[in-house]
């Protein structure tokens, strides 16, 4: 059992709510903890799936995580994010051991990935790049409202004060950004993610992370969306979200270019 106490700070807050945080901090938070059950080198965190099913609000948060399943080629755990006694969301991470690919050829797709050539990869985080379609990079989203193919290239600052972010946390955080390349359209974001399946084959290399959409389906405010996230050097996992209409508080700047620090206590 591992426990960690947090207290949210202002830069955490939602956009859909002031007194929210927003799902790139709680997945996040939820691979802090997540992560400090991993077995370390020779495993990969290959399914990070995350719950989102009540607000989290700026009250300090608690915590918790168990090891269900402790194998020498698989390990799981669990971990609940509780406020004033209530469990809030919850994650579930597994972890796979890396061995050689077996002989013989796959088919993948060929997806055609952007990369920026300008650089955001200085220390503490950078604003956040984004594309339309086969337009140029931009640095507000807000300018492109159409049904074109969205990507998005970020390098997120610090989660946790004062602790460095790990390559895991910051697919886990980036993760939730699904819903943003997924559900930006003509007339903004309008819906709001229940969940976050991160897959992963391999981690992260560098601070930048690229998400681009992938597939998208909806009916009666129902939406199933799915999106790459790669680096500079290919694709590294896919990141799956379902979601449910939330027109009636549409957001129109979700990702205006802020920290998503937490404070440890």
């Amino acid at each position: 059992m591992s426990d960690g106490e947090f207290v949210p700070t202002e830069v955490a807050i939602s956009r859909w709510s002031p007194n929210q945080l927003h799902g790139v901090a709680v997945c996040g938070l939820l691979a802090v903890e997540a992560e400090k059950h991993s077995p370390g080198e020779g495993f990969v965190p290959a399914r990070f799936t995350v719950d989102l099913f009540q607000q989290v609000t700026t009250d300090p948060i608690s915590l918790h995580s168990e090891v269900v399943r402790d194998g020498n080629r698989i390990k799981v755990a669990d971990v609940r994010l509780v406020q004033q006694g209530q469990t809030r969301s919850r994650a579930t991470v597994t972890f796979l051991a890396a061995t050689d690919d077996p002989p013989g050829t796959v088919w993948q797709p060929d997806l055609e990935l952007p990369v920026p050539e300008q650089r955001i990869d200085e220390a503490g985080g950078a604003a956040p790049l984004f594309k339309s379609g086969a337009g140029d990079w931009l640095t507000d989203f807000r300018t492109a409202r159409d049904a074109e193919r969205k990507v998005t290239w970020n390098n997120l600052p610090t989660l946790v004060a004062g602790q460095p972010f790990s390559p895991f946390q910051r697919a886990a955080a980036s993760g939730d950004l699904t819903n943003l390349v997924c559900h930006w359209g003509s007339h903004g974001v309008g819906y709001i993610n229940a969940d976050m399946t991160l897959s992963l084959s391999r981690l992260p290399e560098g601070v930048e992370l690229g998400l681009q959409a992938l597939d998208h389906t909806s009916r009666a405010g129902v939406a199933v969306s799915s999106a790459v996230l790669y680096d500079r050097r290919g694709k590294l996992g896919t990141a799956t979200i379902t979601a449910i209409s939330n027109d009636r508080r549409r957001s129109p700047s979700t990702t205006e270019s802020k920290p998503v620090a937490v404070a440890a206590e």
